[in-house]
């Protein structure tokens, strides 16, 4: 791993931690994010952030081995370009579901 990919893996990390820090003072439910725009928006923001770090770590080495790499990147596709078609339903099954396995592997990767 080259010193550019490990300071990218980084940013994805704290994008990571940021979202987590959001519901320190507030309950991570889904009515609470679909509320609350503010929170909507920095997630939205940190995922991009995660999805551009991917994309930066796969044009250096395509086969960098992240797991549903393509699928990140697309999602920040999604977001900065067809932002009118990202559904609360859609981000909210992300921080719950795959971000706690995304920030592991990374993890992983960092402190190999």
């Amino acid at each position: 791993m080259t010193e550019k990919q490990l300071k990218l893996l980084y940013d994805v990390k704290l994008a990571i931690d940021d979202i987590e820090s959001y519901f320190q003072t507030e309950s991570k439910t889904y009515e609470n994010y679909k509320k609350n725009s503010l929170l909507k928006r920095a997630i939205e923001r940190n995922l991009e952030i995660i999805g551009e770090a991917i994309n930066r770590i796969l044009k250096e080495d395509p086969s960098f081995p992240i797991e549903n790499s393509l699928r990140i990147v697309g999602l920040r596709n999604q977001i900065i370009h067809g932002y009118d078609s990202v559904s609360d339903e859609n981000i909210w099954g992300i921080v719950t579901i795959h971000l706690p396995k995304l920030k592991a592997e990374i993890d992983s990767m960092i402190n190999k």
